[in-house]
């Protein structure tokens, strides 16, 4: 989709395939398992195509390989108006995949092989200059290498655009690459483990992410799960209060949530409304198995939004 708010994700793109099985299998066996499905992800993606449903003109700089996996991204990236020119194909490895099978309690066992995501480069990065230079937000994950996600948020400080690393899978981040992130939206668990904490680390995520700010982010935005997000700046801390909901799957909610987010700031929207439409299309994520299929369009997201509490002042 044109004509929206320019944003940039600069990100990772993955097939998953999932299978239920009676239980999870041991070494040497074979057995019959279920409910095939294989689907497209990707954290990088996921946000890309989250941003083109809200209206936003999203681009992906993804790397994958030349297969037959790498077509489910494009037809993906197609339906949803998704710019993928800066989409580089690597033929020496294959697109991302996972294997994951489910036991009977929802127990799983995943096999993950990045693959072409690894290949991502500062250099491959700098060949998509152009269209961060005219983007008001350039956003990046770390289903990448480090130094492709530093150099996004690099050249998009370089160009004034407004910055979001979101740090999942969460792996230390080098103390350069901080002071051009304008905003940084860990979960919980992301946050501990920024820190170098364990990811169930009992002292509060109010006060690690204080710890967080000290250490040079300017802007920390915590997601919460079910109970919202938790947003500190130099102004202070505030809280944004999740829709009540009884979720179906979880899985997709913080990639909505950050689309969410960065569409809202690419359309100059104050932070705290920003981060009130990023709770509202978190929440709609939860309502739908999948991830693509739960993701809003901008109607779906006004009516969750419109519920969304309004944020409370912590000090």
């Amino acid at each position: 989709m044109t004509g929206g708010p320019v944003i940039t994700v600069v990100g990772s793109f993955a097939v998953g395939l999932t299978m239920r099985a009676p239980k999870l299998p041991v070494f040497g066996e074979t057995m019959f398992g279920r409910e095939f499905d294989m689907g497209p992800g990707g954290k990088g993606s996921n946000q890309a195509v989250a941003a083109a449903r809200l209206g936003a003109d999203a681009a992906l700089v993804a790397v994958v390989g030349r297969d037959q996996l790498a077509e489910v991204g494009h037809a993906l990236w197609r339906a949803d108006g998704v710019d993928a020119t800066h989409v580089r194909v690597d033929d020496a490895r294959a697109t991302g995949a996972g294997f994951i099978i489910l036991n009977e309690a929802g127990d799983n066992f995943i096999l993950l092989d990045m693959g072409a995501n690894e290949a991502m480069d500062a250099a491959r990065v700098d060949a998509a200059e152009d269209r961060i230079a005219r983007s008001d937000v350039v956003a990046t994950v770390l289903e990448i290498p480090m130094a492709a996600a530093a150099r996004a948020m690099a050249l998009g400080r370089r160009h004034g655009a407004r910055t979001i690393l979101n740090p999942a899978p969460a792996a230390p981040v080098p103390a350069d690459v901080l002071p051009n992130v304008d905003y940084m939206t860990p979960n919980e668990s992301e946050l501990r483990i920024l820190l170098g904490l364990r990811p169930d680390d009992p002292r509060s995520s109010r006060e690690l992410a204080r710890e967080l700010r000290a250490r040079g982010v300017s802007n920390v935005v915590v997601t919460l799960g079910g109970r919202g997000a938790l947003v500190l700046t130099e102004e202070g801390e505030t809280t944004v209060e999740a829709l009540p909901l009884s979720p179906v799957d979880t899985t997709g909610a913080g990639d909505a949530f950050n689309a969410g987010f960065a569409t809202a700031l690419a359309e100059g929207r104050p932070l705290m409304d920003a981060v009130r439409m990023g709770v509202a299309c978190g929440g709609h994520a939860c309502t739908a198995l999948g991830v693509i299929p739960a993701l809003p369009d901008r109607a779906q997201a006004d009516a969750f939004l419109s519920n969304v509490p309004q944020p409370r002042r912590s000090r």
